[in-house]
């Protein structure tokens, strides 16, 4: 059985993790361009781990900047199976406070096509099922994870993702109020897609900063209140991916690893070599068939 490899995509300093052992910094080159940065890779009670900085150390990279398909793709070829994202996010709910963990299975769109959402294209054509965006298992040891470290958790719940980078203005976020959707943020969707695609299981550990604009017994959201509750909570969301690196077994029972298996529609003899060449960490399971 290959050995069990958990990504995590996030802000800078959860790779100085306490316990983290045997950590090598491994630069990788993608047919997408340069990842955010380099990935540290360690080892955590006995199990592999992968980390990147999303918006690079010393956060340089807008969200519409970050090369989100090279970022997926550099996980995949370092054996990664299973990507936890930890993410700063608003609150469009009154029972989601600052300082809260969401983990939602669900997205509205709000981006505004010009990110590279897929690896396809260029002589392959494919569609994955993307009802539940999430990986339902990782989601539940996520979850479970959170509450085991103490935290106030949310399960479930529909995150809006946005182009940014300015923050909503008012009228938007009572919009965002009116879809009923729970937290809003600038990045996960695009890794969820990527993440499918790949057949990688994919779970958020969602962070409460601040309740956007929308709340009138709250101050509107600023940077400055942004980093000062992540600052707050760097050491909770450690405990959260410790215990659920923890409790993640070696075989995946969702169907997350087979994503691709009736996705692609092109017909086999139309397909490029350079482009199957090129997606052969992506394609290559179901291609060999």
């Amino acid at each position: 059985m290959a050995e069990e490899v958990i990504g995590v995509i996030g802000g800078s300093g959860l790779y100085e993790m306490e316990g983290l052992e045997e950590v090598q910094r491994v630069r990788v080159t993608t047919p997408f361009g340069d990842p955010s940065d380099e990935y540290i890779t360690g080892i955590l009670n006995g199990v592999r781990m992968v980390f990147l900085p999303r918006h690079g150390r010393g956060h340089t990279l807008l969200p519409s900047e970050v090369n989100y398909r090279a970022n997926v793709y550099g996980m995949k070829t370092l054996g990664v199976e299973r990507i936890i994202s930890v993410s700063a996010v608003g609150s469009l709910k009154e029972a989601i406070a600052p300082g809260h963990i969401v983990i939602p299975d669900q997205f509205i769109d709000r981006t505004k096509g010009i990110r590279k959402d897929t690896f396809f294209g260029e002589g392959i054509v494919a569609h994955v099922g993307f009802a539940d965006p999430v990986c339902p298992c990782l989601s539940e040891t996520l979850y479970a994870a959170a509450q085991q470290a103490g935290a106030t958790t949310h399960k479930g719940g529909s995150y809006i993702c946005m182009e940014g980078p300015a923050f909503s203005t008012r009228a938007e976020s009572f919009m965002y109020l009116g879809l009923g959707a729970s937290i809003i943020g600038m990045t996960n969707l695009t890794e969820a897609k990527l993440a499918r695609e790949a057949e990688l299981c994919y779970g958020i550990i969602a962070l409460s900063t601040d309740y956007d604009c929308w709340h009138d017994s709250h101050d509107d959201v600023t940077v400055e209140a942004v980093i000062q509750i992540i600052h707050q909570n760097v050491a909770m969301a450690k405990n959260i991916i410790r215990n659920a690196v923890a409790a993640i077994g070696d075989r995946r029972s969702c169907s997350c690893g087979t994503a691709l298996e009736y996705a692609i529609i092109t017909d086999r003899a139309a397909i490029p070599k350079e482009t199957a060449d090129r997606l052969a960490p992506i394609v290559g399971r179901v291609l060999k068939k």
